[in-house]
């Protein structure tokens, strides 16, 4: 991983009245131009594909500058022009999945957030061990697949957008799905509604929600997620009978919904993002800006958090105008518009190299 004290000497080269907000041109990329300009900065789109014509039909998220690179190794390469625009990289879920977490490690860029956090997120395994030694409750873990005896669900190890999970009833059903090339986990299925709570962490903040290592908590919004096919795979019956004609159950995510839970509920959420806050400052020095935990709620209003991500997700898309709880903090903003607002403080206060890896 690049150093921090070489992210702090770029820093301290920076004109910070003058900072560049950049990020992939994919994802959550429009509602973090968008925000960007909100609060004043110039933004900078970077992209290894041509596809960008639909910016011009978004004018206030449109990039003032788009950088094309033939690959990302290039982009590594000529970090130099980033720098000369004393630019801060956003990451998200496609930035991180497409460069690859080791090179977006050592990406020599100041990156809002903590870069260590990616181990821990990626390896399904040590995420497990992070949440649950912080007090998250989670699915129960099935370590043995010939021990299969229930409705499982089996994951892949990365951000894939839901790409590649699949449900298994029994061994044989596992056999028949599963790509032993790739690490995967095996965990319960939780029968409940999903719900993906869009967290902010704000180490700089003085009053709200205050967390253990100081620094407020903040609920953004909360979504569900429209996945195909599992979402149609009723019409043809039962799964059984899908896959014996071939067709077999999806979870790739296409879309998001926006949601409200019941405001009963808002305790155990809050208490769960604080363990998830407070634990990772004691595991691996931290974790500030957004995250998501990814949620089951059962019918006796009991979570599962069957997966953490640990930056902007795609889900705060429905809420570029803000949301039912933004709009109690911080009236009209997005979490791309949260990130550039901790941006624009921190520059004022001189603290950006708290925020930067």
């Amino acid at each position: 991983m690049v150093p921090k004290k070489r992210i702090d000497e770029i820093l301290d080269g920076y004109d910070t009245s003058e900072i560049t907000i950049a990020t992939v041109c994919s994802h959550s990329s429009l509602q973090i131009f968008h925000g960007a300009r909100k609060m004043g900065f110039k933004t900078l789109g970077l992209t290894t594909k041509d596809n960008t014509k639909h910016y011009d039909a978004f004018p206030l998220a449109k990039p003032d500058e788009i950088i094309k690179y033939s690959d990302y190794d290039e982009m590594s390469e000529r970090n130099g022009e980033l720098l000369d625009r004393n630019t801060v990289i956003i990451p998200h879920g496609s930035f991180v999945e497409y460069m690859g977490a080791n090179k977006f490690e050592d990406f020599e860029v100041p990156s809002y957030g903590n870069r260590a956090v990616l181990q821990w997120e990626s390896n399904r395994e040590k995420q497990r061990n992070w949440l649950t030694s912080g007090g998250v409750p989670m699915p129960r873990l099935i370590t043995d697949a010939r021990e299969i005896n229930e409705v499982v669900m089996v994951k892949y190890h990365g951000a894939k957008g839901g790409r590649g999970f699949f449900i298994a009833k029994d061994y044989p059903d596992f056999k028949m799905s599963i790509d032993s090339t790739q690490p995967y986990t095996i965990q319960e299925y939780c029968m409940g509604t999903r719900y993906y709570l869009h967290f902010f962490y704000d180490p700089l903040k003085k009053d709200g929600y205050m967390c253990k290592h100081g620094g407020s908590l903040e609920l953004l919004s909360i979504d569900r997620r429209d996945e195909s096919n599992i979402d149609e795979m009723y019409k043809m019956g039962s799964i059984e009978d899908a896959k014996r004609r071939g067709l077999y159950p999806s979870f790739v995510v296409t879309g998001n919904t926006p949601v409200v839970i019941r405001e009963s509920l808002l305790p155990k959420a809050f208490e769960m993002g604080e363990n998830s806050v407070n634990r990772a400052y004691e595991l691996f020095g931290g974790m500030w800006g957004p995250f998501c935990l990814e949620t089951v709620v059962t019918d006796k209003l009991d979570f599962k958090v069957f997966e953490i991500s640990t930056r902007i997700v795609a889900g705060t898309n429905p809420f570029i105008s803000g949301s039912p709880y933004a709009d109690l903090i911080y009236p009209g903003l997005s979490t791309g518009g949260r990130i550039a607002m901790a941006i624009r403080d921190a520059s004022v206060s001189n603290d950006l190299k708290t925020l930067m890896t």
